[in-house]
């Protein structure tokens, strides 16, 4: 099935473009199902960009779901026009009676702040606290997993020396869990950040499962609540070329920008990258919608705590 998206988001065209099923909500109302719904907080610059990327890889599921987007109402973007946001984002307030199945929650590009110096940090924690009694599973997504790892577990981030950037081997360290399900032993996912969460940390807290790292970047998924929060400290949702275009804004501005490992083709940036993470990226996407939403969701979705 496909998924119910807002009528006329930019995202709609480009993924058809791609041969990706998505339909508006004028048709999606024609069909007699309840569709998953699934709310997706974008605190991310480019916010075409991200939607984009995430509905693509949530639009490889059998089931038909229906997303929602939300914005924080203590922090106006500065990259995203203001027509955009009124037309396809609500606030949170807006929509804190209501519940969902799924939820996601993206990076931002305050990582090298405080958690408390960023200027929309309390409604964040209003958001963190909602989530727990009114969306069954909820994925946090580079800042957002450091943000909710701190906010829950009291898990600290540590500044790095240099920016991790590119695409580095993960180890999965429990293959059994259903999120797993038709991973090989070792997977690829984009990295671009800079600070980092210590393994060490994880593991002396009993409430959280690390349950994939590198050896060169450190902790990337970490899972709470029996699959309720899962913690993602890379970027499994990017685009073949965002890292691309991110090193070449960078170097234009900056003489310290070094390529991101393990991307281009012969280590050369006049060449394609080789995208070697989406056959993962889809499939843990699907995987958490059809093992951690469809099937632990209650049908009737006022039943959630």
């Amino acid at each position: 099935m496909p998924l119910r998206l807002p009528d006329k988001l930019p995202a709609i065209e480009l993924l058809k473009q791609e041969n990706i099923f998505v339909m508006d909500d004028t048709r999606a109302h024609t069909q007699d199902i309840r569709p998953l719904r699934i709310a997706i907080l974008n605190l991310m610059p480019l916010k075409v960009t991200t939607e984009t990327d995430l509905i693509r890889l949530l639009s490889n599921t059998p089931l038909q779901l229906e997303i929602s987007f939300m914005k924080l109402k203590s922090h106006t973007p500065k990259n995203t026009p203001i027509e955009h946001m009124m037309m396809f984002y609500r606030d949170f307030e807006e929509m804190r009676q209501e519940k969902y199945d799924g939820m996601i929650i993206t990076g931002a590009p305050v990582e090298t702040l405080n958690f408390e110096d960023v200027n929309y940090w309390d409604e964040m924690t209003s958001i963190f606290a909602w989530a727990r009694t009114h969306v069954t599973s909820t994925l946090y997504i580079c800042w957002a997993a450091q943000a909710g790892l701190y906010y829950y577990y009291g898990i600290p981030k540590y500044p790095l020396p240099k920016k991790m950037f590119g695409i580095f081997p993960q180890h999965t360290l429990q293959p059994q869990l259903p999120i797993f399900r038709g991973f090989d032993d070792v997977f690829q996912m984009p990295h671009s950040r800079h600070t980092e969460i210590h393994r060490d940390d994880i593991l002396a807290c009993p409430e959280l499962s690390l349950i994939a790292e590198s050896p060169e970047c450190g902790v990337s998924m970490v899972m709470a609540r029996g699959g309720r929060e899962f913690f993602i400290t890379g970027h499994l949702e990017y685009a073949p070329d965002t890292l691309d275009k991110e090193y070449k804004r960078d170097k234009d501005v900056r003489d310290d920008v070094e390529l991101p490992k393990n991307y281009y083709r012969d280590d050369n940036p006049a060449n394609s990258p080789l995208v070697t993470w989406r056959a993962h990226a889809n499939l843990l996407y699907s995987n958490w919608v059809n093992y951690y939403v469809y099937q632990e969701t209650p049908f009737d979705i006022n039943e959630i705590r």
